[in-house]
């Protein structure tokens, strides 16, 4: 019987292999290609690098040794956290390791008097919620992958949520950080308590997508739930009706706690999955949740049904307990997975506009759909003017997949054309660095690019990220850049 003959590993390849594991034990490096395979993407499948290991440090020393490592050898590394991410943020580069933070999920501290939780870059989202809400706190923002995502990741891509609206993104929750510094260094920045002097180098790490160093340690802050919650569902024969409805509601002085629309497309993908009780025949349906004290809920209720009443709202209910409520929520939460009812394939953009826009992006996106003769299904937070398109293709057909791609950045354009942005929340990676330039001019993304530069001069530390052409940090006449491989060739693996 014939067997495969064994690949054969280049020398330097071992050897760093070999220190690796001087550094971590056995389990913690991955190295055989079957395994590697589970890492060459994120949740953005279109582009796929395989790295040449994966390390899974349990520590922020074991983390700080790896970078030093790596410095020594130049070798470039890509930070890590679930996977969940949909921008390529966390997609490897050719000869370099990817450090995943999986195994660092240790709730270090839960202060309830203080309101502050500290935790590690593993933990998932809504493990906070539950440590604390025996207590009667949760953590506010709640990404539609909240079951799996992880803090760490939420940091690197500035998180938003369906609850956004009221209570802000994760740097509106995020007080210190231990940050493993591009050379090794481990320092601490913010801390438990508020208005740190100083530099807001806090706020600068929240959202840097992982190109400034890689997070240890996180101090979130917690907030006491709700006196009352109300959930109003309701129905519309067109989503742009649904958009005029969220502006409708904000101008009368009313923030809910969440706003959030799914056009029919969406509606009808979900109620296939999880019979969320949509009416499958809408043109769109809107959520608005408001909470707050009961005196409260109770004034702002009525004002929110007016509202509706006045944008064609064809039917309207109320959750009538905690068990509709969050069947409501599980419907808006299961979109995206749900969308495979519809197509074989999509592709997700994230942009936003002024809420006041919404009713002329929809026009928009509708008109862009026609044209180029894919569906689009529009599943977003409202409130703050999160889109969410999904663009349905088939990559069996010739052509479809590169059709998907165009019409997604169609649609970012049409979103910076309003005064809006390429990202919302889930960062600009490599899937978007390419539209960096509708929104920053030159000298702008060069005073960016020298913030990177401070933080990490040999660019090893997530390269070829967010910038949109290769960029150099350039030291005494030297340029340390170490280019991205799909760079180099074009496109690359594309869907």
């Amino acid at each position: 019987m014939s067997t495969k003959p064994a690949t054969k590993i280049p020398n330097w390849k071992k050897s760093f292999g070999d220190k690796l594991l001087q550094i971590l034990h056995p389990d913690g490096v991955i190295s055989s290609d079957d395994e590697l395979i589970v890492y060459e993407c994120d949740g953005l499948t279109g582009y796929r690098i395989k790295p040449i290991f994966v390390v899974l440090p349990k520590s922020a020393k074991e983390v700080s040794e790896i970078i030093k490592l790596c410095n020594q050898e130049t070798i470039p590394f890509v930070p890590r956290g679930a996977g969940t991410g949909l921008s390529g943020g966390a997609l490897p580069t050719e000869e370099g390791i990817v450090i995943s933070l999986a195994r660092m999920t240790r709730i270090l501290e839960i202060d309830i008097p203080n309101q502050r939780v500290v935790v590690e870059p593993g933990v998932v989202n809504l493990w906070v919620t539950n440590s604390v809400s025996s207590s009667g706190y949760y953590y506010a923002p709640d990404p539609s992958s909240q079951l799996v995502c992880t803090i760490g990741g939420n940091v690197a891509e500035n998180s938003g949520g369906v609850h956004c609206l009221k209570y802000g993104v994760t740097t509106n929750h995020v007080l210190g950080l231990e940050v493993v510094l591009p050379n090794g260094e481990i320092i601490e920045v913010g801390g438990k308590t508020l208005d740190h002097p100083g530099y807001d180098l806090v706020g600068l790490f929240v959202g840097s997508e992982g190109l400034l160093g890689i997070v240890t340690k996180v101090a979130l802050r917690i907030i006491r739930k709700p006196e009352s919650i109300k959930t109003l569902f309701a129905s519309f024969d067109k989503v742009e009706y649904a958009g005029g409805a969220v502006a409708g509601i904000t101008a009368r002085g009313v923030i809910p706690a969440g706003m959030e629309i799914m056009d029919n497309l969406s509606i009808r993908a979900v109620e296939k999955t999880v019979h969320a009780g949509y009416p499958i025949d809408a043109g769109a349906i809107l959520l608005v949740e408001l909470d707050g004290p009961n005196a409260e809920v109770e004034a702002q209720t009525p004002i929110v049904m007016e509202v509706l009443k006045e944008n064609r709202a064809t039917e309207i209910r109320i959750a009538k307990d905690s068990d509709e409520r969050a069947l409501f929520w599980k419907g808006r939460k299961s979109a995206f997975a749900a969308m495979g009812r519809m197509s074989p394939d999509y592709y997700v953009q994230d942009g936003v506009i002024p809420r006041t826009k919404l009713p002329q992006v929809l026009g928009e996106i509708e008109n862009l759909s026609k044209k180029y003769g894919l569906r689009v299904a529009n599943v977003f937070h409202a409130g703050d003017g999160n889109l969410h398109p999904l663009v349905l293709f088939d990559s069996s057909k010739d052509g479809e997949a590169e059709k998907a791609e165009e019409l997604a950045g169609e649609i970012l354009k049409a979103c910076v054309d309003v005064g809006g942005s390429i990202t919302g929340e889930h960062g600009v990676g490599y899937d978007k660095k390419r539209f960096m330039h509708l929104m920053f001019d030159e000298q702008a993304l060069e005073t960016m690019n020298m913030i990177r530069c401070a933080f990490d001069p040999k660019g090893l530390c997530n390269p070829g990220k967010v910038f949109p052409t290769p960029r150099s940090c350039v030291e005494a006449g030297r340029t340390t850049y170490r280019e991205h491989p799909i760079e180099k060739s074009g496109l690359g693996e594309r869907f």
